[in-house]
Order: structure tokens, then sequence, then C-alpha cells
């Protein structure tokens, strides 16, 4: 059988213009590159097409054309809550056009709302809820609908014409599963590279070598790999670097683990054979407070590390409790202190807007930040998300206004508005308060300017993509009112169902939250 996996691009807020975005930031999509080299172990055709990619058209049908040129008996759409609408527009063309075509939809979106998207989106034919590579191989290899876990499908023999298998095991054996195949993806690695400022060596690649995740953050989504931790082990993940580095000329990893430190004995034996028998590969890697100690992030340092990230979200001790239970500040700085002292760099990844945000609680966070002395810091813009314990408050409204528009459920954008605050402009206006302040403040510039040399693979990037980034930005600013207004006025897609999971039955929304 012959399937094309499709990572949708997701909306654009600049119509007819290029997301610049991935000017700055241009990742590989993980989970289609493993599903495409899974099913090729097995003996199965599979074709990747990144919407994103450096060189993949810019409107839906273009997009379209490009997957049914592949000729395909299947195509999997892996959709984020912010593209699934996209995926739901071509998934339609391509019905349209070759109705014999199969599609198959996973990821975080159809994970945590499940079957009940079937009755709204006819042109999609089936859905992976869950871990996809059992399921995958199962579909494509002619095995009977009924006796696939983790699918959803329609069924007219069922009560309300859609049947739901019951959930498969996880994979527990991770070096089971072969490295991702990067070699389907057009234009890597040179088209697709890591956050700007944030390597030294080139080309760049993302990994991910653990799934799941035992702690319960009000605002993560873990309706795919779910709370189980498991990983590769250390043998794996080098073999994994040596192969990027060999096949591809990639020189930096940016190691996209939830939890990468879970696991201090694996940590420490990659190290090892990374110290041992040296790649000259290096890497960044997300840490939680709790999960460290000076003598191994003085091991993650000897062994290639550039920087690490922590996650704090906010320096609210009540915001704190509320939504990441186990961190306290004290621990955070502490934390900060120790990367510094071990020769590393030290990233804080916040959150601004959770309920019960207040003006007060972002200048609180924004006056912690600065103290803290990062070397670099990600605010998000909080975006709920259906599978997130946060999301029923969230959707309720009992904790402030909510535009339930998935397309702007990306992170990049105030959807939710908590009571501490009258307007998006109010929250945008602080957001960018905080954003300046920071990028603006002498120890960011000494410590940016210590580093500017070691960055000039960033800078010849911002300076081979100049005209591009002009480009964009006089389209910006010749067009920021009527954008402004646009996103004020933005219309709901017209085929998205508002809250759709409150409309599920009580058995089938218990069994996902189960």
């Amino acid at each position: 059988m012959r399937i094309t996996l499709v990572h949708p691009a997701g909306f654009n807020f600049v119509p007819g213009q290029p997301d610049i975005t991935t000017l700055a930031n241009r990742m590989a999509p993980i989970g289609i590159l493993s599903l495409a080299a899974w099913l090729e172990k097995h003996g199965h055709n599979a074709t990747v097409h990144d919407c994103l990619g450096p060189r993949a058209p810019r409107t839906l049908e273009a997009n379209a054309d490009a997957i049914l040129a592949t000729n395909p008996d299947m195509v999997g759409f892996s959709a984020t809550t912010a593209g699934f609408m996209d995926a739901a527009d071509i998934a339609a063309i391509i019905k349209s056009r070759r109705p014999e075509i199969k599609t198959i939809f996973g990821n975080v979106h159809a994970s945590a709302i499940g079957p009940k998207l079937l009755k709204y989106f006819p042109e999609i034919d089936y859905l992976c809820v869950g871990e996809g590579e059992g399921l995958m191989l199962d579909l494509v290899e002619g095995r009977a609908l009924a006796e696939i876990p983790n699918l959803a499908y329609r069924d007219t023999s069922a009560p309300d014409g859609i049947r739901f298998n019951l959930r498969r095991s996880r994979i527990q054996d991770l070096d089971s599963l072969p490295f991702p195949a990067y070699e389907k993806l057009d234009g890597f690695p040179s088209g697709y590279h890591l956050p700007l400022f944030s390597y030294i060596k080139r080309w760049g690649a993302t990994m991910i070598t653990s799934r799941g995740c035992p702690y319960t953050c009000s605002f993560c989504d873990r309706t795919v790999f779910e709370r189980l931790h498991r990983y590769n082990s250390a043998a794996y993940i080098y073999e994994h670097m040596r192969h990027l580095r060999d096949h591809f000329g990639v020189y930096h990893i940016n190691i996209y683990d939830d939890l990468f430190t879970a696991h201090k004995k694996r940590v420490y034996e990659l190290c090892e054979l990374l110290i041992n028998k040296p790649l000259g590969v290096g890497f960044n890697c997300a840490i939680r407070t709790g999960h460290d100690d000076l003598e191994m992030l003085k091991l993650l340092k000897r062994a290639g590390a550039l920087m690490v990230s922590l996650g704090v979200e906010s320096a609210d001790p009540e915001m704190m409790r509320r939504h990441k239970a186990g961190v306290t500040l004290d621990a955070v700085r502490e934390t900060v202190d120790r990367i510094h002292t071990a020769g590393l760099r030290a990233k804080g990844l916040f959150i601004f807007g959770l309920p019960g945000e207040t003006p007060d609680t972002v200048r609180a966070t924004s006056d912690f930040i600065l103290s803290l002395d990062l070397d670099e810091m990600n605010m998000t813009k909080f975006s709920p998300l259906y599978g997130a314990p946060i999301w029923d408050e969230c959707a309720s409204g009992a904790e402030g206004a909510f535009t339930e528009d998935w397309r702007l459920l990306n992170c990049l954008n105030f959807t939710f508005i908590p009571k501490g605050f009258s307007s998006r402009e109010e929250m945008d206006a602080l957001y960018n308060w905080h954003i300046q302040r920071y990028y603006n403040s002498k120890p960011y510039r000494r410590r940016f300017a210590k580093h500017i040399w070691q960055h000039r693979w960033s800078l010849w990037h911002l300076v081979t993509h100049l005209p591009r980034t002009v480009q964009a930005a006089r389209y910006f600013y010749a067009n920021r009112e009527k954008l402004e207004a646009m996103k004020k006025d933005f219309p709901l897609h017209p085929r998205q169902p508002v809250n759709l999971r409150a409309t599920l039955g009580p058995e089938l929304q218990a069994d996902l939250n189960a």
C-alpha cells in the first residue's frame, strides 16, 4: 500500500504572505517521519509531505495537488488543534477529486476529542486515538477494522454509526522503533533549522527520546502518549545522534522530550558514551526542577550540551500551586544557579494567561524572570487544549472569556481572557511590555554580546533571508490596522463545531477521561 503522511501548516494570520515564523524555527515533523520509517520497515511505501516545508506550496489546493501527485492509497494527517482545520480542508479537496483514497487523522486533536470528530467531518475515514505505529500497520496490512485497537471508524451497525475500539497497550520498547525517516523530508536538513541563537554548529535537527510524562500540569495534553513514561536507551540515542551526523551532516540537536532527565541513569550513561566516544555533536534538552543535580549538569556540559530549558510558567505562588504542582520559586532559582555553575546556558519557559492570571501576576513573573539572569526566555500565550485538565474550566466560562477557534489555539494568540483582564488588547500590551523589557535589559544584552560570534550561523541565516523578512515586515506594517481588526472580529471557520468534547455521551466522555 502507498501511504502519504501529511503535516498540515495551520493558520497564518497574514493572508497570502509566507509564514515568517518559520524563519526563526522550522522543525522537522518527527511524528510522521517516525511512522514513515516504521511502515517502510514493514514493506510499505510511505511518502512525507510537510505543508510547512521550505519548498511546500502556500495554498490548500496546491498542497492537495502535491499530495495527490504521490498517487496514494491512503493519506494520513498528523494534526494539532491549530492545524486540524487546514488538514480537514485538504482532506475534503482530496476526497472530492479521488473519493476512493482513504484518510486517517491522528495526533493530539484526534486523541483528545475522539470519535465524535467523524460525525462532523465526513472527509475523515478513520481516527487514530493514541500511538499510531501498531494501528497504522494493522490498517495498511488489511486487518479487520473491528480488530484494530486505537481505531475509530464508521459502522452502520453501531448505535450512533461510529465504533471506537479499545486502546492498545503502549509500546514499551522504544528501541524497537527505527530512526525517523529524515531522508523523506524535502529540503532536510538545510531547509530546517533550530530556533535562532540556540545552536553554535550547523546543521540542526530535532529528536524525541521518550514518550509520556507522569506529571499532571493543568495546561498539558497527555492523550496521545499518556502518563506512562517510556524512553530510548542511552545506546539507541547515541546511535541516533551518530546517524544524523553521518548521513545528514547534523551537528546540533534539540531534544524535545517532555522530561529528558526523568531517568537519571539513562542520562549518565548517554553522557559517558558521548564523553568517551565523542561525536562532535552539540545538543539542548529540557529538565524539570527536582530532576537535576550539579554532577549531572556538569556531565551534560562535558557531553556537549549547550543549553537546558526548564518550565517555570509563573512567579505567582498560587498560580504555581494550581498549574504546576511540585515546583517552587526557590527551587527554580537554585536550579538556574546549578545550571550556570555547570557552565551551561539556562532557558526559562513561561506561560502568560492561565486561569487566575492578573496584571499583577504578570508583572511579578517579569520581575522574577529578570532576577534569574537567564540566558534565554520563552513566554507562551496560553491556549486551552482539549486534552488538558484545565480545559473544562476554560470552556465553561467560569474563569474568563474563551474564543474557541481551533485555528488560533497555537500559543501565539490570546484566545482565553482571564477574569483579571478586560480585553485581549490589554493582554497583548502587557505581553509586549515584558518582551521588550527582557530583551532590552542590560544583563541580556551583555550575555548576548558575549556569545554573538558563536552564533554566526544564525546571523548568516538572518542575512540570507533578509529580503523575505523585509517584504513580510512591510506588508505587516502597511496593513497592521486591517490585520488587527481581523484578529478582533475573526470569523469562526464555518465547518468547526464549538466545544465538541462537551457534546460527547457520558460513557464515551468517561472512557476518554480514563
